[in-house]
């Protein structure tokens, strides 16, 4: 017997732990300096419990089991949900410092009746018998010129009579205008951006005529949740605000939201994306976003409660007591995921959204679909990806981003490369050694 190839060996940095973890076979166990030293000098442990818990294979025997939990994860992704973001517009009433669709040329910010009944009739044909939701994004998909606003009251009531859950992907500036027109809809989460209290965010997240506007989202994400939607706040950060997480943090908690089973939170890297952020300089790499907020959790405990780090799979097995299942794919771009604008074009997924060289095809004026670039998309996995096949993080990191894999290096099946190894560092010794 040898040592598995999906072996993940990693050592806190403080702690100076030793896990060792192994997606495929599910198992994760703490070791003993001894028995981490056997292993990197590429010795199974001679315990038999070593090798039942698959740290120690036949490779014939491995090669079986990838190939068994490979097909059992199509099969699952198949019963997935599937997110259809629906986008009515690439307009926006902010003036954000790091807009990523800034550059986007639009003939017609309009939303037509003609092309929502279209959408719904391809969702309808192409989906049928599937899980789905739909996803209102932008832009800033809740604005309130007359024309917009009955656009998207037809678009929701639309979507009611369809019966398909919504999510929202808005600003929250006028989220409290439109809580009447949501009523009548299942809402499955109205995702709301702050990227600190007033004096930071109102600098970075500001009307186009300059005016604040936490104290009016704070008010919108207040009145959504007293209407019992779900509310996940998010965090876009980078270099220039994330000193003010524990600020933000604790005014989550002073509001009661952290207290509300309605409320989650999330914390978005600000990166390079379409036109994103004039001032690279301002960027944080995604291992050093998470050393940093790692520093700041160990100074400021109310992070611990605004936030809870995956730190890869780390969360997962610290709530769950488990591995999750092995990640072939991260990418949902044409299986789980897809986006529509109201232009008519279809994407991949919000990522390619708007850059019309990368439309996969249209549902309106007709139907038509580029199936070879589909099937591109639908195929790509890390058994597409030469450099993942040989990766023993592959099944933690599954690959990574299409898109920022294909602006890199020109190819979508590229990996995209996640820092798995030290996000584990990380957040084993957080969840499991502090």
């Amino acid at each position: 017997m040898r040592l598995s190839g999906h072996n993940i060996l990693i050592t806190t940095r403080n702690t100076r732990q030793t896990y060792i973890l192994n997606l495929l076979s599910g198992n994760a166990d703490h070791l003993e300096p001894a028995e981490a030293e056997m292993i990197r000098k590429g010795l199974p442990l001679p315990d038999p419990a070593f090798a039942e818990k698959g740290y120690a294979v036949d490779e014939t025997e491995e090669a079986l089991r990838f190939r068994n939990a490979y097909l059992n994860f199509l099969d699952e992704r198949e019963k997935d949900e599937v997110q259809l973001f629906f986008i009515p517009t690439y307009g926006c009433n902010f003036s954000c410092s790091y807009c990523y669709q800034a550059g986007y040329t639009n003939a017609s910010d309009k939303l037509e009746e003609k092309v929502t009944d279209a959408f719904f009739a391809y969702i309808s044909a192409n989906f049928a018998g599937r899980r789905k939701y739909i996803t209102l994004f932008g832009g800033e998909p809740l604005l309130m010129s007359m024309a917009h606003f009955k656009a998207i009251q037809y678009f929701l009531q639309r979507c009611a009579a369809e019966k398909i859950p919504l999510a929202i992907v808005t600003n929250g500036y006028h989220l409290e205008e439109y809580l009447p027109q949501l009523q009548s809809n299942t809402i499955k989460e109205i995702q709301v951006t702050l990227d600190g209290t007033a004096a930071v965010h109102d600098v970075r997240r500001k009307l186009k005529n300059g005016h604040p506007t936490f104290d009016k989202i704070v008010t919108g994400i207040d009145k959504a949740l007293e209407a019992g939607m779900p509310v996940n706040l998010r965090m876009v950060a980078d270099r220039e605000n994330i000193q003010w997480l524990p600020e933000l943090s604790r005014f989550a908690i002073q509001k009661g939201w952290t207290r509300n089973p309605l409320f989650k939170t999330q914390i978005g890297r600000n990166y390079e994306l379409h036109y994103c952020q004039d001032v690279p300089e301002k960027l944080m790499s995604r291992l050093e976003l998470w050393e940093q907020i790692v520093q700041l959790a160990l100074q400021h405990p109310e992070i611990a409660e605004f936030h809870k780090p995956a730190f890869s799979v780390s969360k997962f097995l610290s709530e769950n007591g488990e591995l999750p299942a092995p990640l072939f794919d991260s990418c949902p771009g044409c299986k789980t995921e897809w986006a529509f604008d109201y232009t008519g074009r279809i994407y991949s997924c919000t990522a390619t959204a708007g850059k019309t060289k990368e439309a996969l095809g249209t549902f309106f004026p007709e139907v038509s679909l580029d199936k070879n670039s589909i099937r591109e998309w639908e195929n790509r996995d890390t058994l597409s990806i030469s450099a993942c096949r040989m990766c023993n993080l592959q099944l933690a990191c599954g690959g990574g981003c299409a898109s920022v894999a294909r602006n890199r290096t020109g190819r979508l099946n590229a990996p995209d490369c996640r820092p798995v190894k030290e996000l584990l560092e990380m957040g084993m010794e957080y969840y499991f050694s502090i």
